[in-house]
Parts: C-alpha cells; sequence; structure tokens
C-alpha cells in the first residue's frame, strides 16, 4: 500500500508546522503505509524561500534572467524543504531520502515556466520504498529527457503529488493545506460556509476552474484519469478533510443522492466588454477574437449574436483590450470591477428550477446580473464587484448549502 502526501508552504513555514507535518507522516507510516511526501517551497512572499521572493529577488538583479536560468533558480525553494523535512525525518528515527522531481522519475516537455508532464518513471521511488525509507520530493518542478530543470507552474507541486500517485497507483493523494478540506464557499465572504465531506472530481475541478484555490484543477484532471482518490486535509488536524472521487462514489459516500448545487466560487477584477458588429461585416466578429488571441488576451464570458460581441477581460488585460477594439473602429462599452460567481453542482444537469431560483435569490438583494452562461455542472453569473460578497451569501443561502454534509 501506497500512499502520496503533499504539504504546501505554509505547512513548512515554522518550527510547530512542521512538527505536525511529521506528526501526520508518522502517523501513516505507522499504519504500514509506504509513504512518499512531496513538498512545495516553505512559506509565502517575503520570507527567505518563497516562490514569490525568489521571483521579486530576480526583479531585484537585472530582471533579465533567460527562462532556463529562471526554473533553475525557481526549483531551489522545493529542494530547500525537501532536505530540510528529509533531515528532520532522520533525526526521528524516521529513515528517507530527498529526490528532485527529474529524480523521482517526472519527465517533462521543454516548456520553462509552465511545463507539461510527458511521463513518469517511478522505478527510483519504488527502490527507496522497498528500503522502507520515506521518500521526499520537491514539488513543483521535473525534468526534460535531456536534463533540464524545469517548473510546472502555479499548483505545480499538486501536480506533481497527483501524477506520482497515478503512477505508484497509490491508495490515496493527501493533500495537506492550511484549511478544514474544501468548503461550500469562500468562509471569508460567506459565515456559514461549511467543510464538504466527499465530491466528485468534475466538481472540484469546476471550482478550481473557477477561483476556488484550495487544488490546483490540473492535480484533479491527472488524479480522474488514474482513478487515484485525493483527500484535502488541513495540517493542523487530524480531520479527514473532503474526500475527492468519482461521481457516482462520491454520492454513495455523501449520503446526499439528490444534491443539486455543491459549491459556489468566484473571481474578482473582470472587466465586460460589449462590442456592436454590422451584420453586413461578417468578418467583424473574427476579427475581434483574433486580435485578443494575437496579442495575448484571455477571454471569458463569451455571447455571440449578430448584433455584437459580449464579453470579459481580467481587469490587467482591460486597457489593451479596449485600445485594440478602438484601433479596428470599434467602440466598445466597458463594465469594469466586476465579478464572475460560479454555481457549481454534478446534480444540476437536467434538473429545472435551478436558474430560476439563482435569479430569484440575487433579484431579492437587489443584485442585478449583467450576465449569465452555463454548462452542465456549472451556473456563472456576472455580477459588480461590490456585490460578489452579498450575491455568495444570498445564493449559499437559497441553496441551503448550510446543510450540506
Amino acid at each position: 500500500m501506497i500512499k502520496v502526501q503533499k504539504f504546501g508552504g505554509t505547512s513548512l513555514s515554522d518550527e510547530q508546522s512542521r512538527r505536525n507535518v511529521l506528526r501526520h507522516i508518522s502517523r501513516e507510516r505507522a499504519s504500514g503505509a509506504g509513504l512518499v511526501v512531496v513538498v512545495s517551497a516553505m512559506g509565502r512572499r517575503g520570507e527567505p524561500y518563497a516562490t514569490d521572493t525568489l521571483l521579486d529577488w530576480i526583479e531585484q538583479n537585472g530582471r533579465s534572467l533567460p527562462d532556463r536560468e529562471k526554473d533553475m533558480l525557481l526549483s531551489c525553494g522545493e529542494l530547500i524543504s525537501a532536505a530540510t523535512l528529509c533531515s528532520l525525518l532522520n533525526r526521528e528515527g524516521i529513515p528517507s531520502v530527498a529526490l528532485t522531481g527529474g529524480q523521482a522519475g517526472i519527465v517533462t516537455d521543454g516548456r520553462f515556466g509552465s511545463a507539461r508532464i510527458a511521463k513518469v518513471d517511478p522505478s527510483r521511488v519504488r527502490e527507496y520504498l522497498a528500503d522502507d525509507k520515506v521518500v521526499v520530493v520537491a514539488g513543483f518542478q521535473g525534468a526534460t529527457e535531456d536534463g533540464e530543470i524545469t517548473t510546472l507552474g502555479r499548483g505545480g507541486s499538486d501536480t506533481s503529488a497527483a501524477a506520482l500517485g497515478a503512477a505508484l497507483e497509490a491508495e490515496v493523494v493527501d493533500i495537506y493545506t492550511d484549511v478544514e478540506g474544501i468548503l461550500t464557499a469562500d468562509p471569508r465572504l460567506v459565515g456559514e460556509a461549511r467543510p464538504l465531506a466527499v465530491v466528485s472530481y468534475e466538481e472540484i475541478c469546476n471550482m478550481a476552474y473557477n477561483g476556488a484555490k484550495v487544488i490546483h484543477p490540473r492535480a484533479v484532471e491527472i488524479a480522474m484519469r488514474a482513478g487515484v482518490p485525493i483527500r484535502v486535509r488541513s495540517t493542523f488536524s487530524d480531520g479527514e478533510g473532503t474526500l475527492v472521487t468519482r461521481a457516482d462514489l462520491a454520492r454513495e459516500k455523501s449520503g446526499w443522492i439528490d444534491r443539486t448545487v455543491t459549491g459556489l466560487a468566484h473571481v474578482r477584477g473582470v472587466t465586460q466588454l460589449a462590442v456592436r458588429t454590422p451584420e453586413d461585416d461578417p468578418d467583424a466578429q473574427l476579427r475581434v477574437f483574433r486580435a485578443m488571441a494575437v496579442n495575448g488576451i484571455s477571454v471569458d464570458f463569451i455571447n455571440v449574436t449578430p448584433a455584437g460581441i459580449l464579453y470579459t477581460v481580467g481587469e490587467p488585460d482591460a486597457e489593451l483590450a479596449v485600445r485594440l477594439l478602438r484601433e479596428m473602429g470599434f467602440e466598445p462599452r466597458t463594465q469594469a470591477r466586476c465579478a464572475k460567481v460560479a454555481v457549481i453542482g454534478g446534480g444540476m444537469n437536467g434538473e429545472p428550477g435551478v436558474m430560476a431560483k439563482i435569479v430569484e435569490a440575487l433579484t431579492e438583494r437587489n443584485i442585478p446580473i449583467l450576465q449569465s452562461a452555463d454548462s452542465n455542472a456549472t451556473i456563472w453569473v456576472l455580477v459588480s464587484e461590490e456585490d460578489m460578497a452579498p450575491a455568495l451569501q444570498a445564493l449559499h443561502a437559497a441553496f441551503a448549502l448550510h446543510r450540506t454534509p
């Protein structure tokens, strides 16, 4: 039996947190599991070894580091975490070994800064597990076939853990963080937000893509393809956290067969653009989207009609997007400081009345809906940023998510 544990930066940032990490490792080791422990860089921006601190260091020293060398530098934070944890484990009498991502068999393509995992060869990890060692792996990184160090982008340590779990056919991948699992909404905005006992892979992917930051969606997708369950747990307690598994198992384990909505997520800092396009100019819409793509502007929340286009961009891209549109002869109408609120649930598909309940909840709070869209498991509404928290609170109450198991 093999288990993979992943500990984030806050889990390793101080002595007390590291003691908790050692406790979780010791407990699982006592159960007889072979352990692979994936670690992130310690702490957050401003602390010595955090990834953002290393990025700031580059900005303060030339701003000219090539992508290859930048990945060499950024990989150091996780290496320090791995070596530190290895030392602490050995001190406690727990035999361990530290590996880089490449040494652990994570082979990537050559896209420095946002590499994708091409394959995982876990043979070296298996050898150490057979020697009864805890294998501590530096997350967020791998190596190309010719040995170049690469980093996996934001959330890369989650991805490392899921990829190793899939390759090792692990019983479970435990993602330890500073919260008690996945909640029905952001507790800073919704006081009644509650931890979810179990969710499906699809639901947590939708929550992650729509702003929930507990786990990276790439990690969930890898685990889903391999059929490896994930648990999102707190480093600071012994709670079971949230189990992420197949939809049929999620329904069975939750005991909530008819759960329509699972949770809410949100993204702030959005600008809405409305572009009127002449009906006698069939290429106008193509020109708009091509201009956005060529200039690296990601578009979202897209509605296209013969008369025009309605879409959103992130606030950092809004000024450039407006300038490009005006250069093409359009005069876009803009609404800045918007937020996208997502209502997510695997039980919504084919269920009548969900949109009616959303509209009713927001109308009762006098919250205008600026735009909406839907998929089989998510309904999005665009609201002003000042209405975001009241909208989340209204929807949480409307779907009785405070009673979600």
